[in-house]
């Protein structure tokens, strides 16, 4: 088991994609590692998010509003799926403050020792914080080809990509091959000191 408790954070919303949710929810768990589905609660102990396919309801009763910064260290990965869940949780009440989930993000991408993983639309999250893309080697959705391109990303054309700390996968299809990028990243690093 590659993984030995390590922590793995998904982040949640609605318009997911399950069978992506599903495969994550049991890959890692084979690896011996523990997924953490966070989103903004709202001030709730527990929300409900349906399915993009299926509306197939999933409940969330982490915040990643919550974690603070030695909480945050204790994530291997952090991992922003595909489907409408990044467009859904860019949302912010103030035009003048990056949304909580792009902040919650920037701070992942300022720890080198947390794996952070991308895929397919789920880059959207990243265009409020595009310094954190900037110069490096990824792969989207082709939908996103241009927003990439406008945060100042390398655009590779392979169905996922690592760039130093950062895995990206071109679709939500590709999550069975985007996960074993991910659980390898993190053995390879080993564990925190």
């Amino acid at each position: 088991m590659q993984l030995n408790g390590r922590k793995i954070a998904v982040l949640m919303e609605s318009d997911f994609y399950e069978p992506e949710i599903l495969y994550y929810q049991r890959r890692f768990a084979e690896e011996g590692g523990t997924v953490h589905f966070l989103s903004r609660m709202w001030g709730n102990d527990r929300l409900v998010f349906r399915g993009h396919e299926h509306g197939m309801p999933f409940e969330v009763t982490e915040s990643f509003e919550d974690i603070d910064e030695y909480g945050l260290r204790e994530y291997a990965a952090v991992i922003v799926p595909s489907g409408i869940v990044a467009d859904r949780l860019r949302y912010t009440e103030d035009v003048d403050r990056l949304p909580p989930a792009s902040t919650f993000l920037r701070r992942a991408f300022a720890d080198p020792a947390i794996v952070k993983g991308i895929i397919c639309h789920g880059m959207w999250l990243a265009a409020p914080i595009p310094a954190v893309i900037r110069g490096r080697q990824a792969v989207v959705h082709n939908n996103l080809l241009g927003d990439l391109r406008n945060m100042g990303g390398v655009f590779v054309d392979e169905d996922v990509v690592v760039d130093r700390d950062l895995v990206t996968a071109r679709t939500g299809n590709h999550c069975h091959l985007f996960a074993r990028t991910i659980i390898d990243q993190i053995s390879r690093r080993g564990t925190r000191p």
